[in-house]
């Protein structure tokens, strides 16, 4: 996959992702819990910051853009936007929202717990002005639109409608990382991603078999009017339904990894 002449628009939740790794020796006194000695922080993009780095990492240009709050964990994303190569920070700077955190407290080789320091209500009339608008702008340049929606309020109704209609409006295809069960929410989108349980959720159908799988994806694409489903199965690969019928794609393991065969032949569709 060549992806060194494609840019693609991300939005949706940008998270900074932290990892505190730590000793531990003994339990204490206080508590029935393990007394953490931090050794070493680490942080990254997460969320669509990650799809974003994705993007970059195979050689694409990704223009990202988010809600990131006036705070220390917001300082701290857009010091990693501005030093990620293959990067274009379009991100809204919002007072009214903590930034999107999760810390995880590692020790040896377990994670012993997560922190999450957020807040999912929609963005306000002047955050979705702004993210519009930022999408507007961006979307001319864009050969491909992502929407990487985790729940966390960006990708509100009214931001994914406009999005969703801005991009097709000039014929760039709209990919949807899904969340919730209401897939609905999506319509007009070329192609959206689940994996096997956000699609039983979504159909209300059971997913186990590869005919199960082709039929709650045509009833998504039947009640949302979504081109195409491309529903990944961990181990099992991944399955693209379209209204013409649906393809299967074998998962192959190389080098402790999961790859899907066949999929760079079809990598300009899903």
């Amino acid at each position: 996959m060549d992806f060194s002449r494609a840019t693609i628009l991300c939005l949706g939740d940008v998270m900074l992702d932290r990892f505190a790794y730590c000793d531990t020796e003994r339990i204490s006194p206080e508590a029935p819990v393990p007394v953490l000695l931090l050794r070493q922080t680490q942080s990254m993009l997460g969320g669509a910051g990650n799809v974003a780095r994705n993007i970059a990492a195979l050689g694409g240009t990704a223009v990202l853009i988010g809600l990131v709050g006036q705070d220390a964990a917001g300082a701290e994303a857009r010091a990693l936007l501005s030093a990620a190569p293959g990067i274009i920070d379009r991100h809204v700077a919002t007072a009214d929202r903590a930034t999107t955190c999760k810390t995880r407290y590692l020790a040896g080789n377990q994670q012993l717990m997560r922190v999450d320091e957020e807040h999912t209500h929609p963005p306000g009339p002047d955050e979705a002005a702004a993210l519009l608008a930022a999408v507007e702008g961006a979307v001319v340049e864009a050969d491909a639109v992502i929407l990487s929606d985790y729940g966390k309020g960006v990708l509100a109704p009214k931001v994914l409608d406009a999005a969703i209609a801005c991009a097709r409006g000039r014929g760039v295809p709209v990919y949807v990382d899904p969340k919730g069960d209401d897939f609905t929410r999506y319509t007009g989108a070329t192609c959206i991603t689940p994996n096997q349980r956000e699609l039983a959720l979504a159909a209300q159908l059971p997913t186990s078999s590869d005919a199960e799988i082709v039929a709650a994806a045509t009833r998504v694409l039947r009640d949302s009017g979504i081109e195409a489903v491309l529903a990944t199965r961990s181990e099992k690969g991944m399955a693209l339904i379209e209204a013409s019928g649906a393809v299967h794609f074998e998962a192959a393991r190389t080098r402790g990894y999961s790859m899907c065969q066949g999929l760079v032949t079809r990598s300009s569709r899903c």
